[in-house]
């Protein structure tokens, strides 16, 4: 007896649930759980369909694809372990907590790697014996240490590469390399705190929140699919230091939370917007 997930993306039109359930018991599969979603600005519909039995993949998907409108997206996907490669700069927050979690079970997914531009971080990861490597952006153009990543990056094949608090942009060249499986997690200031120091110039306006977002990369800075978000409440007696702290906090549950979705393929991307099942 298999487990998968069926993932369908495609028009909205009349009776698409009928229409996919048959085809499920059809193929003498049973349905575990469903979940749907209709745009109806952009008349999409979305499905995501836990199924259990023995699975003829071809048939099911040429099944499928007799009632699904054109322009549809369906995919058949088993449910296995994710590996992710993680890049950071100096932070250890987001990192420590996703190194934790998988390594005591609280998150099923497999580490291949972690890849730097600075030794800050490396002795942090190998305590959890995975392999850290150190590629340094000094003396070298940003194409140049691009390539360098994507080359190491390139035998571990990852299903997503994390962004835990890299601090460089990337060129097209790169987010096209890994188009909607590259993740980012930054403060939620953005626009308003833009630049440098973005928790001095919160506590300078005063804010009563703070917070952030996680989503994948795309060409515009900061500006991708969002996955997940999360704010924290403050108060006057709170310090520049007690905010990066707090947002610290809200950085690392946001980034494990949006990583969760993903690891159990919830997360649809399309129009620059995301649908996340619960």
């Amino acid at each position: 007896m298999q487990k998968k997930i069926l993932l369908t993306d495609c028009p909205d039109s009349k009776g698409l649930i009928a229409h996919i359930t048959n085809v499920c018991q059809k193929n003498q599969l049973n349905i575990i759980k469903n979940n749907e979603f209709v745009d109806h600005q952009h008349q999409r519909f979305f499905m995501r369909t836990e199924l259990e039995g023995c699975f003829d993949n071809c048939t099911l998907l040429e099944d499928l694809d007799f009632y699904l409108p054109k322009g549809s997206s369906r995919q058949l996907v088993s449910q296995q372990r994710k590996r992710i490669v993680i890049l950071v700069t100096k932070e250890a927050h987001c990192l420590g907590d996703i190194l934790m979690k998988s390594t005591y079970g609280s998150m099923d997914v497999e580490i291949a790697a972690v890849i730097g531009n600075y030794t800050i971080l490396e002795d942090l990861v190998t305590k959890f014996n995975i392999p850290y490597h150190c590629i340094s952006h000094e003396g070298i153009s940003r194409e140049e240490h691009e390539d360098k990543i994507m080359q190491c990056i390139a035998p571990y094949q990852p299903d997503l590469v994390i962004l835990a608090k890299y601090m460089r942009i990337l060129s097209p060249k790169f987010v096209s390399a890994y188009a909607n499986r590259l993740i980012n997690i930054h403060h939620s200031f953005l626009p308003a705190f833009i630049g440098a120091r973005p928790y001095q110039q919160a506590f300078d306006r005063g804010v009563k929140i703070i917070g952030a977002t996680a989503h994948f990369v795309n060409n515009n800075l900061d500006e991708g699919p969002i996955i997940t978000q999360d704010i924290a409440h403050i108060d006057h007696a709170h310090n520049v230091e007690s905010l990066i702290k707090v947002g610290r906090d809200v950085e690392k549950s946001v980034l494990s939370r949006a990583l969760q979705h993903l690891i159990d393929d919830k997360v649809f991307v399309y129009a620059n917007r995301t649908v996340v099942f619960k």
